[in-house]
């Protein structure tokens, strides 16, 4: 099945996400033929003017509410006007997970765009926070309009990357100004100490660049406080220790722990006991999940009393 792409345009309303689309479709690079289909899920302040478009084989359908943004309907007009490509503008308030369910087979996400006004965006991430969550996880990339200098990019920057690692960031200051964000993200905690001592507050960190940078964390020690968690499938001489993390809201909390082999070292313990552990690091074979991984070589445990926060977060 031929692939069609499909370019997501994320963020609240007054975010900026029509002027890109309205921009993007104006220019004549874009008339290169293929049939294209531009969906918007709300109206802000800023309509579309269709005479100034570029792309002559185009098709707008507007969507007034969640509920007629569905599989039937988008199946139906995938096969009404036979897209090549595909143009959606998405309400900020509809989760992500409805999109990605109700694409037709053969729609393939090719670009995620998330944009946010930077005046209302801290007070925005502070209100909704999953909503804006959900709308940076996956993007390629993240666009703060009406960006000025009184604005700390640090705080805007730290957001994102608790959502995701990846995300490239630009800021569009007031005039037209723009900038790449090139703030490095050294992590809380000194990865090239002989013992690598995390923090409370920085486990979250910790737990995500362990699992996304594997090879760099394989040989090396680690010291963390962590809780017995119950799994099943725990082999013999092992335990499975970590924290619930918080990824963007109190409905989105899950534990994230360790495999760790524990030998003869570990004090007698029972599930929610939490230790202070110093562990050494090494890519093999983990019987939780059946693939090869960070799996932990306990040194030593000492009992402990839990953190002041026992959920960890990114923020």
């Amino acid at each position: 099945m031929q692939q069609i792409p499909v370019f997501l345009m994320l963020g609240m309303l007054f975010s900026g996400k029509t002027t890109f689309i309205q921009d993007t479709l104006a220019d004549p690079r874009m008339n290169s033929g293929e049939r294209t289909l531009l969906l918007t899920c709300e109206e802000g302040d800023t309509d579309y003017e269709p005479e100034k478009f570029a792309v002559e084989n185009l098709t707008h359908v507007t969507f007034e509410d969640e509920s007629e943004f569905n599989a039937v309907t988008l199946a139906q007009l995938n096969k009404k006007h036979r897209p090549e490509r595909v143009f959606i503008e998405y309400n900020g308030m509809w989760p992500m997970r409805k999109l990605y369910e109700n694409l037709p087979a053969g729609w393939a996400v090719a670009q995620i765009i998330a944009f946010f006004d930077a005046g209302e965006f801290l007070s925005q991430n502070r209100n909704m926070r999953q909503q804006i969550y959900d709308k940076l996880t996956d993007a390629d990339l993240v666009v703060f309009n009406r960006f000025t200098p009184q604005l700390d990019k640090t705080e805007f920057h730290k957001i994102v990357r608790g959502a995701s690692r990846m995300a490239n960031i630009i800021y569009e200051y007031v005039g037209g100004k723009i900038e790449q964000d090139d703030i490095e993200d050294p992590m809380p905690f000194d990865v090239n100490a002989p013992i690598i001592e995390v923090k409370d507050e920085d486990y979250a960190w910790f737990f995500s660049d362990v699992h996304e940078k594997e090879n760099f964390y394989n040989g090396k020690t680690a010291k963390f406080k962590g809780t017995l968690i119950v799994d099943k499938r725990v082999p013999k001489g092992c335990v499975f220790i970590g924290r619930e993390i918080m990824n963007c809201c109190e409905a989105d909390i899950s534990c994230y722990g360790f495999l760790l082999k524990t030998g003869a070292l570990m004090p007698e313990a029972k599930t929610n006991d939490w230790f202070v552990v110093t562990a050494k690091i090494k890519l093999e074979y983990n019987p939780l999940n059946g693939e090869v991984g960070p799996v932990m070589t306990l040194e030593r445990a000492e009992k402990c009393d839990e953190p002041e926060n026992r959920v960890a977060t990114y923020y």
